[in-house]
């Protein structure tokens, strides 16, 4: 019994636009039409297609896939090779990209720890600025009402001990 397009790509767990497609680049062909113009395959095309699957769970290329099928004397273990060297150096280039990521994640955690603004110096701030110590109370309770998880961030980041923290937490409510 002939297969559909939809029937040879669920066989083949694939969708029926790749199979169409793998068509349209001249890997897959079907084995004839029906009455109404459909697309039949047979027995052969579906081996085809399930060796194409298997080139392509490997990493290889299409155009790959189609010189091993087409030419079936070439040079199939030249092919293998020379892709699996490929692979080889995309593996390296993305073990690269994944140290340079950590030198950058280390970097930004550096950063973080520099404490370019302490608890000190804000306070002096401040104080220039004419707030007196019930001024910077009210700010602080306004600051803990309106957003209390970004004033906890803001204590962290001006470096109080957690203990501090939680008191001026607790005196801001």
């Amino acid at each position: 019994m002939p297969l559909t397009v939809t029937h040879l790509a669920r066989a083949c767990g694939l969708s029926r636009t790749t199979v169409l497609y793998y068509e349209s680049l001249g890997l897959l062909k079907p084995a004839r039409r029906t009455a109404g113009n459909y697309h039949a395959y047979g027995e052969k095309e579906l081996q085809r297609l399930r060796r194409i699957c298997v080139y392509r769970g490997a990493g290889l290329k299409l155009g790959d896939i189609s010189s091993m099928l087409d030419e079936p004397r070439g040079d199939a273990a030249g092919v293998l090779k020379r892709r699996l060297l490929e692979l080889g150096a995309e593996i390296e280039t993305l073990r690269e990209h994944q140290r340079a990521i950590a030198r950058l994640l280390q970097q930004t955690d550096r950063l973080r720890r520099i404490p370019m603004v302490t608890k000190e110096k804000w306070v002096s701030v401040m104080r220039s600025a004419g707030f007196t110590d019930a001024d910077m109370h009210r700010w602080h309770a306004a600051f803990e009402k309106a957003a209390p998880e970004e004033h906890q961030e803001f204590l962290e980041f001006l470096h109080i001990p957690p203990g501090e923290i939680q008191s001026i937490r607790a005196a801001s409510r």
